[in-house]
């Protein structure tokens, strides 16, 4: 009753320089770009000493006051665009459990809606600081809360020395899902303090964010603490305990398990140590004694083909059966609205940065300016791997996850396709063409700005027509939902229908696009057609549409297996793999 008087009274007026007394601290908050925010909020205990690869604990300190803090993100690799900045293969701290808020700076009294984002980043990259949400705050009246939680081997990770020894929710090996889950209980305790409606919170995420929002779906710890959801872009890979501490078959993730980063560990010190002459008390000491720079660098420098074991099926925070089907059962899913989307080109930033595709050229000007030209070895190629790869990652993370949901009895989906393309055809590149509706590049609509890509704005996303309508819709489109549970109409009148679709039927979903290509769609894909339509194809060599049919059966889950026998053509896994092996090189922009 306390904190819903308080809030009632501060939102009564201007929020500009409101201090609020919440359960973890003071924080005051500032104006900026017409909205108020507050920043770095502690949500959890720094998950640091004996807290590492534990559950968060909660904070209850209301009297400290809470300051700004520097750098403020998790463990991970330095990246460009969605991650941290940084020199070598360490950035961050495992004291980074933090979230913001940015509300209306005039409020009128009535709880408002409140959205909170997921980062992707694949889970081992990524921050809050890089998303600002002001526009959409400002204009569509909402709260927008964003949050880091632990990434990578901080954030999941399964040992005997760790779980043998631990009880209770500690027992699990989603350490970076429990964060995000704590986030949400703090924001249903406290942000009816900041104008927001704890009882109307719309979970948002891009990537392994949208997967994130997937997870949480089927998690029960997760059950009530969110009304709505958004996955954007997201996917359902989910890994069990026994793979993600030791596999018997060569995998993605087989040379990251923890026994084989343990194994790794023990090789660096002196007394030839190894897992079988160790009990789990001492391997725990072992781990615990790190520093988070010294076990992180064991994962660090992997080729861009491995990768690391990450939200696990463990039957306490992800049930055992793992994600995707977990969504099609009544005794696990969270029935809530949902909306899931994929970019049409999904794959194209990454393709557009591989050598094995483009060539950087140096015209005259160029070379004065340091500015090379990009351009594509084989048109064709580029459009066919692109192709075939972007429509399976929209069947394994819209429609196979939202017909998984329609089993379990939920009625209240949506689908989209993100279409929009309209970036500058500039001299040193198409990018049009090189880029498209790539991977993440609605995230610089939906919010209104272009801080995710920062300098590469300029060439990406014009001013004009087309990305003022197609940004503003998005907003609207997401707004409503937040606030209605359905995402309504655009400006000029197109209806975002509910999803429906059956095995035998098309999926329908909406185009997001300029005024002219904005419309509800439908196609009908599986992947046995995907498969069928990439024999005939003519323009890649044999080589090439095995390359293809790899990739597409195994992100997000090995389907290689099942679907491998239906193609027609005669293909060899490991002559796949080694094509991707042998042109892993990508070109530093």
């Amino acid at each position: 009753m306390r904190h819903l008087l308080l809030s009632l009274f501060f939102i009564s007026f201007s929020l500009s320089s409101a201090v609020i007394e919440t359960s973890s601290g003071k924080v005051d908050g500032y104006k900026k770009n017409k909205v108020i925010h507050w920043d770095d909020i502690p949500y959890a205990k720094p998950p640091v000493g004996s807290l590492r690869w534990k559950a968060p604990r909660k904070i209850d300190n209301p009297s400290q006051f809470i300051t700004p803090k520097e750098n403020n993100f998790c463990v991970q690799r330095p990246s460009g665009m969605g991650g941290s900045d940084g020199e070598g293969f360490f950035s961050g701290s495992e004291d980074c459990l933090y979230l913001d808020i940015k509300a209306p700076l005039h409020q009128t009294g009535k709880l408002l809606p409140v959205m909170f984002w997921i980062h992707g980043g694949g889970n081992t990259s990524g921050l809050k600081d890089i998303y600002d949400f002001s526009k959409l705050v400002n204009k569509h009246n909402v709260i927008v809360v964003t949050i880091n939680y632990r990434l990578g081997p901080f954030g999941w990770f399964t040992h005997p020395a760790v779980q043998n020894l631990q009880e209770g929710i500690d027992k699990t090996s989603n350490f970076g899902t429990l964060d995000i889950i704590e986030a949400l209980e703090w924001v249903q305790a406290n942000i009816s303090l900041f104008g927001g409606d704890q009882n109307n919170v719309t979970i948002f995420g891009e990537s392994a964010g949208g997967h994130n929002v997937l997870s949480l779906l089927v998690s029960k710890q997760a059950k009530n603490l969110f009304h709505k959801a958004i996955s954007q872009s997201g996917y359902t890979t989910s890994i069990n305990i026994k793979n993600a501490y030791k596999q018997d078959k060569k995998s993605v993730t087989a040379n990251h398990t923890s026994f084989e980063i343990v194994n790794k560990i023990l090789s660096q010190r002196k007394n030839n140590q190894n897992q079988e002459t160790l009990d789990d008390k001492e391997l725990r000491k072992i781990l615990y004694d790190l520093t988070s720079q010294e076990f992180f660098s064991f994962y660090a420098d992997r080729p861009s083909y491995e990768e690391i074991p990450l939200v696990t099926s463990d039957g306490i925070v992800i049930p055992l059966a793992g994600i995707l089907r977990s969504l099609s059962s009544k005794e696990h899913l969270n029935i809530v609205p949902t909306i899931a989307g994929s970019n049409r080109d999904e794959v194209k930033l990454w393709l557009a940065s591989a050598s094995y595709f483009v060539n950087l050229k140096f015209s005259p000007l160029g070379k004065l300016l340091g500015i090379p030209k990009v351009s594509l070895k084989d048109e064709g190629a580029f459009s066919i791997f692109n192709e075939y790869r972007s429509s399976a990652w929209k069947l394994r993370g819209v429609d196979k996850p939202l017909k998984s949901m329609m089993m379990a009895g939920n009625k209240n989906l949506y689908a989209y396709r993100y279409d929009w393309d309209d970036h500058r055809r500039f001299l040193v590149g198409d990018f049009k063409k090189l880029i498209g509706a790539a991977h993440a590049t609605e995230i610089p609509l939906l919010t209104g700005n272009n801080k995710l890509v920062d300098g590469y704005g300029f060439f990406i996303y014009p001013n004009g027509p087309s990305k003022r309508f197609t940004s503003k819709n998005m907003m609207l489109f997401w707004a409503n939902f937040a606030k209605f549970g359905v995402p309504g109409s655009s400006t000029n009148s197109v209806e975002w229908k509910g999803y429906s679709s059956s095995n035998e039927s098309k999926s329908n979903f909406i185009i997001l696009d300029n005024k002219a290509n904005l419309r509800m769609s439908s196609d009908k894909i599986s992947f046995e057609s995907l498969v069928d339509n990439l024999y005939k194809e003519t323009e890649i060599t044999d080589l090439e549409k095995c390359v293809v049919l790899l990739q597409m059966l195994t992100f997000d889950g090995d389907l290689y297996d099942n679907y491998s026998n239906k193609y027609s053509g005669s293909c060899n896994r490991n002559n796949s793999e080694k094509f991707l092996k042998d042109n892993a090189s990508f070109i530093e922009y």
